[in-house]
């Protein structure tokens, strides 16, 4: 799908024009799926964003690399301390953790189309919503899952199996690993604050999603307090 796109897209508009549209347009988004205090939260939490931010090693992963080296075009055409600067950080570390993802598919001996078939068949994601979005073709997703069903991984109907789904398991829990450094400077409370269940509420991003995101869990309520424990008895002479 990209490779229909890139580079004949550059003649219709420039790299750095759409940079900046790609900005303005985000900010203008988030501003109109979040409520007012939902706002305001997400620009307190911009300088634990950019701490994040900072933290992604470009080192083999292009794109973050890319999206970091952004900043400054993002600071000149929205200025520094809005709602820009707070998406193209996000964006900076969800592509942090796709680069680590792609690496850990690329060591589980897993490709492009594979993936997407393997997430369907595991997270009961719809085919077409994956296959269509990411511009696979019948055919190439035909084959990814024939080639699956002779590892053992697939089942005919799609389904994956018991080795497809620990092999599943395998690959996101090296890419949540991959992905930590970018946070080990944060606290737990810090990492609570980042939480954007505001935006995930507004039903912009619809669940299942091609990305593979889930829908945020609601915040858990606060534990009552525990009783006071009765005195102790004096223990027997």
């Amino acid at each position: 799908m990209v490779a229909r796109a890139i580079p004949a897209c550059w003649e219709t508009v420039a790299p750095e024009t759409l940079c900046r549209v790609r900005a303005i347009a985000a900010a203008e988004a988030l501003g109109e799926v979040s409520r007012t205090e939902a706002r305001s939260a997400l620009l307190a939490s911009l300088p634990l964003l950019r701490r994040a931010a900072a933290a992604c090693d470009g080192e083999g992963r292009i794109m973050a690399g890319a999206n970091r080296s952004l900043w400054p075009r993002i600071a000149t055409a929205l200025g520094t301390g809005g709602l820009g600067e707070v998406w193209q950080a996000c964006t900076t570390l969800r592509e942090h953790r796709g680069d680590g993802h792609v690496a850990a598919l690329v060591v589980h001996g897993v490709n492009g189309v594979e993936a997407h078939v393997l997430a369907a068949g595991t997270k009961a994601i719809p085919v077409d919503l994956l296959r269509d979005n990411r511009g696979w073709s019948e055919a190439e997703w035909e084959n990814a899952a024939a080639t699956l069903t002779r590892r053992g991984l697939l089942h005919a109907d799609g389904r994956v199996t018991d080795a497809g789904r620990t092999l599943h398991g395998q690959i996101e829990e090296l890419t949540d690993e991959l992905a930590e450094p970018a946070y080990a400077g944060l606290s737990d409370q810090a990492l609570e604050d980042l939480h954007g269940a505001d935006v995930a509420a507004s039903g912009v991003v619809p669940f299942p999603n091609p990305m593979g995101l889930p829908r945020p869990l609601p915040p858990l309520p606060p534990l009552p307090p525990l009783p006071p424990l009765p005195p102790l008895s004096p223990l027997p002479r």
